[in-house]
């Protein structure tokens, strides 16, 4: 059966597709922002798991770097305690300045999904434009 002339539907009609149409609007804008929240969420984890590999192999070979200062120090003629003192407060300090610009940089990692957001904007202008 052919569709009706648009001008020859029903008020019910026209609610109905209006209804239909607003219900698939609404499914395909919450697809959307589990695809953006899915790929910034990915992005994040792959990141930070890098973070975390860098940061194991940094350790390991940071121990081995401190043990050798250690040993230069006492070599030098500092008593052994106060050269492991030494070499441990700085590498603290180094350590934790790293790990603020670490966190810094996390904290300015944007998860809202702007797309979305722009999109249920346009959509809800539309809708109050046809609503008219």
């Amino acid at each position: 059966m052919a569709s009706p002339n648009p001008s020859e539907r029903s008020l019910g009609e026209l609610f109905a597709e209006l209804s239909r149409e607003t219900s698939a609007l609404v499914r395909h804008e919450v697809a959307l922002a589990k695809t953006e929240l899915s790929e910034k969420a990915a992005r994040a984890a792959r990141d930070a798991s890098m973070v975390a590999a860098g940061g194991a192999l940094a350790h390991a070979g940071l121990l081995t770097i401190v043990a050798a200062v250690v040993l230069l120090l006492a070599t030098a003629g500092l008593p052994p305690w106060l050269a492991a003192i030494i070499a441990g407060l700085s590498v603290a300090g180094v350590g934790y300045a790293i790990a603020q610009k670490g966190l810094t940089a996390l904290k300015h990692e944007d998860l809202t999904p702007r797309q979305t957001i722009d999109s249920v904007k346009e959509t809800a202008q539309w809708a109050k434009h046809q609503s008219r």
